[in-house]
């Protein structure tokens, strides 16, 4: 018998991960906050994915975070301002060794929930895949992409890659974890808080072509300061070439702005120009446009932390 995968975070990531575990016959568990909330999720038979347009329903078992079985694999799903506390909340159910698979954005929540859970093995994940959620327990495949796996400081790949495998996730194990992450950051922070304060797609950004550079610039210092050269190389044209291969989506920032959803920034801009400051770099544009982020979303009356 397979270890199940308790998914924590039923965002779109989350049940993507979980419906495609699930139909290549995989254990799969959801672990929802509430009773409440495992009431409305089991009236509603399942999670359903929706892919080339045909829906289908997986009927995958429910949960609290109160249940009492031990949890061998976790995938946590959930945002980078909500991780630490998710796994607080289970973190009595952790069997010794338990694996975490964390899928958040940004820096700073990984080392937060290690921190937290240090008896666990914390596996970092980058992933570009396309996905959203079109209603309560409904998720939309919405472009093929890549997920990498990494631990810091264990380089041995897992076994249970060979399930990701069989459930058509695509994946690499990278020992290099690190530079993906610091690498998607800088791409999540050229672009993200730019279509916010202009209310654009992301193919609008191709208006504010110097901006766009000025920002590449300086986050190519910051990623060379901190150490991670390989992030650096060619941003310019990686951030130039992700607008233009995205440009009529929304970014996932002027999405959770649009739906008054409190953002990422922290974890975004907010690590970017905290690690510039312990490096003594002065980056005027970085600095400047956290500012106008920050503002903005407290005009809004949303959180800017």
């Amino acid at each position: 018998m397979s270890t199940p995968w308790h998914v924590l975070g039923a965002g779109s990531l989350g049940t993507l991960w979980a419906t495609r575990l699930t139909r290549a016959g995989l254990p799969v568990r959801l672990i929802l906050r509430d009773q409440a909330r495992l009431q409305a999720y089991q009236a509603a038979g399942g999670l359903t994915l929706v892919e080339h347009d045909r829906s289908c329903l997986h009927a995958i078992p429910g949960e609290t975070c109160a249940s009492p079985a031990p949890i061998h694999r976790l995938l946590l799903a959930c945002k980078a301002y909500d991780a630490e506390a998710a796994v607080a909340s289970i973190a009595t159910r952790l069997a010794p060794g338990a694996e975490l698979i964390l899928l958040q954005n940004g820096l700073g929540s990984q080392d937060a929930v290690a921190a937290r859970v240090p008896g666990a093995r914390c596996i970092a994940a980058s992933s570009t895949e396309g996905a959203f959620r079109d209603g309560d327990w409904r998720v939309v495949f919405a472009g093929h992409g890549y997920t990498w796996l990494g631990d810091a400081g264990h380089p041995t790949a897992p076994i249970w890659l060979d399930e990701l495998a069989a459930s058509g996730i695509p994946h690499e194990w990278t020992t290099q974890i690190l530079t993906r992450l610091w690498r998607k950051l800088a791409l999540n922070c050229a672009i993200n808080p730019l279509t916010v304060l202009h209310n654009c797609r992301n193919g609008g950004l191709q208006q504010h072509q110097c901006e766009v550079a000025t920002l590449c610039a300086e986050l190519s210092e910051l990623l060379q300061c901190c150490g991670q050269p390989d992030a650096a190389q060619n941003l310019q044209q990686e951030v130039e070439r992700v607008v233009q291969a995205t440009a009529a989506n929304y970014s996932s920032m002027h999405q959770d702005v649009t739906q008054r959803r409190r953002t990422e920034i922290r974890y975004l801009l907010g690590h970017a120009c905290e690690a510039a400051r312990r490096h003594q770099l002065v980056l005027p544009h970085l600095q400047q446009l956290q500012l106008r982020l920050k503002e903005h979303l407290h005009l809004r009356g949303l959180p800017s932390d």
